[in-house]
């Protein structure tokens, strides 16, 4: 009788052993095609758009003065933001995973406050507050500052709805980590300072590149809170973004597709670069013996 019920189950587990394997097929087939019609199409069709005229027709989109001038203020945008970002990242995280203290909880709440605001109220909030019916701007427009329509609105915008990247790759990690080797460090005589060099930030490197990876790709295809405080001055407060967007409302889709096409390449290389950092982040992780 023993004998029976074990060839039934064992005869049972054959029979469903082929459906599992089917609908496995299934659901990674489904995921490919997701993932193909939804990201990988409309990235091919991009680039194609952007050659469609040749070459020269691309080099010339990218080479026209308005466009270099919205790659230039890109770029500086990332080189202020994302600096200051990795700066506050590093700062908070360590304060909320090192110490104890009031507000801490209003702190990480802070930290996520952008992820649950749309951009475009970001930017509009900048206007309320700098703007010249804003609260500080009879008294910016006193002192001859201007900050909305102009680059440092732009910066500020850039740097509120990437502001959280790095921190929030940093918190977990050095949660899991805990305080012991700073305290070994501690009991040593190692100031503050020399256990964050050489304690602190060495555990946490490949972290903290992953999320200023994240921050600086964010800063530079932030769009929403960017268009608004920007005031699409072409040449001049346009970053590569809103410049795509003002050539395809011009019909002019080839130099559009041909800007879109460098934050496209951007993208890919931050995906690969995102893989690479997640594939050493995993090996760090597991013991030294089994990496053997």
């Amino acid at each position: 009788m023993a004998t029976a019920i074990t060839a039934t189950g064992a005869t049972r587990r054959d029979a469903v052993r082929p459906l599992r394997r089917l609908g496995r097929i299934a659901l990674i087939l489904t995921a490919l095609a997701f993932l193909g019609l939804f990201i990988a199409l409309p990235l091919v069709l991009v680039f194609l758009q952007a050659f469609a005229s040749g070459w020269q027709a691309y080099i010339a989109a990218l080479t026209e003065p308005d466009a270099v001038a919205a790659i230039k203020l890109t770029l500086i945008t990332a080189a202020i933001a994302v600096p200051l970002n990795t700066a506050f990242g590093l700062v908070a995280s360590w304060a909320i995973t090192k110490f104890e203290f009031r507000g801490k909880s209003f702190l990480i709440t802070l930290i996520d406050l952008p992820f649950s605001v749309s951009p475009v109220i970001s930017g509009l909030v900048f206007v309320l507050m700098f703007g010249l019916q804003g609260w500080l701007g009879p008294w910016l427009k006193a002192n001859d500052l201007q900050i909305i329509f102009a680059v440092p609105g732009i910066v500020l915008a850039t740097m509120f709805v990437t502001f959280p990247f790095v921190a929030r790759e940093l918190i977990p990690i050095m949660q899991e980590q805990g305080n012991l080797e700073e305290e070994a460090a501690f009991t040593l005589n190692a100031s503050g300072w020399q256990t964050f060099w050489r304690v602190t930030l060495p555990n946490v490197k490949w972290a903290l590149l992953y999320g200023v990876l994240l921050c600086n790709a964010r800063a530079m295809g932030e769009f929403g809170a960017v268009s608004v405080v920007s005031g699409h001055v072409r040449g001049l407060t346009n970053t590569m973004p809103l410049h795509v967007e003002i050539l395809y409302n011009e019909y002019n889709f080839v130099a559009a597709f041909a800007v879109a096409s460098l934050l496209a390449m951007l993208a890919i290389v931050t995906l690969i670069l995102k893989a690479l950092l997640e594939w050493k982040l995993a090996y760090d992780r597991v013991p030294a013996q089994d990496h053997s």
